[in-house]
């Protein structure tokens, strides 16, 4: 495993691509069921509740340790002020271009569903783009790509501590004591701890000058990103035990749904609450771990469909989820039934992306940094030297 950890991660691409995908399936989702979202569907339904709590734990800090390991990869490749300066321009641009172009159909649509406008796009624009606080909101807003703003944050951030590694040899303590059957339990400890404490005076907002407990989570998962990519220790351990970990994700997801499904039932400070959130943490890394090993044992290896989709996969993110809204609310009118409604929208959303990135975006030079490609068409480079 040792040569691993300093070469190609193509199992890291492909999981990178694969929870990407999952996000996207699950914004879908966000549309039917009954958690709040920007607009919902006719046919809004707890059926796919289940298998979004499911998949909501890990989706997310799965991508944040992605990123966290790409960015230790790709800073070993440049000085650390271009290095800075590379992927500054690189999430930046996406960011402005997605808040002011691609964003602004989510906030038209959601405010129409409530009534706090009237129709018509070009009068709601004008008052998106002039700074204010119109709608009891902060506009322009990055939305969905608050994700974006976040990896930049901690990407800033994290280039002195790379330089720092870069000149002190740091004994790898902590890749010994997780080399071995720890690997199951020490990276969960702070996020329990977070759980209880930072996460209940700290409500996830999505507002990067206050979000404190999220930045809390997603940094820490960034950051354990940055330590784990190159340590031998950390992936002799994950290689050892993911399928201990697989068996007890399976395990703690089958105790977690039921409670989930009642959760109101639950009093809300009694031990029992208690407990199923810091499993809920505990399910969380197990999945992950799982998912890390079963990818290093079957997909570390190249493909073109790999190619292809590590460098579609940044511009179908920026686009899904108004593209998502745009293909629901077109539908609403019809009452085409929720099951030919959710397959026109999943797959109507797919092809959209599809076709917006292959027949434009990735074959106009002045779009592709707006996507958060490189200028010129190329293949893209795997997770062990590109950013997420």
């Amino acid at each position: 495993m040792n040569t691993q950890t300093h070469t190609r991660r193509y199992d890291l691409d492909w999981l990178r691509v694969i929870a990407f995908a999952l996000l996207i399936l699950y914004h879908v989702g966000m549309y039917y069921v009954t958690w709040g979202w920007h607009v919902k569907s006719p046919y809004e339904s707890d059926f796919l509740e289940p298998f979004m709590m499911l998949l909501n734990p890990w989706r997310l800090p799965l991508l944040f340790i992605i990123s966290g390991i790409a960015v230790c990869f790709a800073a070993d490749k440049m000085a650390a002020g271009p290095f800075a300066w590379a992927r500054f321009k690189r999430l930046m641009v996406p960011l402005l271009f997605g808040s002011f172009f691609i964003v602004p159909p989510q906030t038209y649509y959601e405010l129409l569903a409530d009534g706090a406008i009237n129709p018509g796009y070009w009068g709601f624009y004008k008052l998106y783009v002039d700074f204010g606080r119109h709608w009891e909101m902060a506009t322009p807003t990055y939305n969905h790509l608050w994700y974006v703003m976040y990896v930049l944050i901690y990407t800033m951030i994290a280039v002195p501590l790379l330089l720092l590694r870069r000149r002190i040899k740091w004994p790898d303590v902590l890749g010994r004591l997780i080399s071995g059957p720890l690997v199951l339990l020490l990276p969960v400890l702070p996020f329990v701890l977070y759980r209880f404490t930072l996460d209940t005076q700290y409500p996830e907002t999505h507002d990067f000058m206050k979000d404190w407990g999220a930045h809390a989570r997603y940094g820490s998962w960034f950051l354990l990103g940055l330590l784990a990519a190159k340590s031998d220790g950390f992936w002799r351990g994950i290689k050892t035990y993911w399928r201990h970990a697989l068996g007890l994700a399976v395990i703690s997801g089958a105790i977690l749904t039921p409670i989930w499904l009642n959760w109101d039932a639950l009093a809300e400070e009694s031990a029992s609450m208690q407990a199923a959130r810091a499993l809920r943490v505990a399910y969380m890394w197990w999945v992950i771990a799982a998912l890390f090993g079963a990818a290093e044992a079957k997909l570390n290896k190249p493909s073109k469909a790999l190619t292809y989709l590590t460098e579609a996969v940044f511009p179908y993110y920026i686009l899904h989820q108004t593209v998502i809204i745009m293909i629901g609310v077109a539908l609403k009118p019809y009452l085409v039934g929720a099951v030919p409604e959710f397959f026109m929208v999943a797959i109507g959303t797919a092809a959209a992306c599809a076709v917006l990135h292959e027949y434009v975006i990735r074959r106009v030079a002045m779009l592709r940094p707006l996507f958060g490609l490189k200028g010129a068409k190329s293949a893209p480079a795997p997770v062990s030297s590109v950013s997420a």
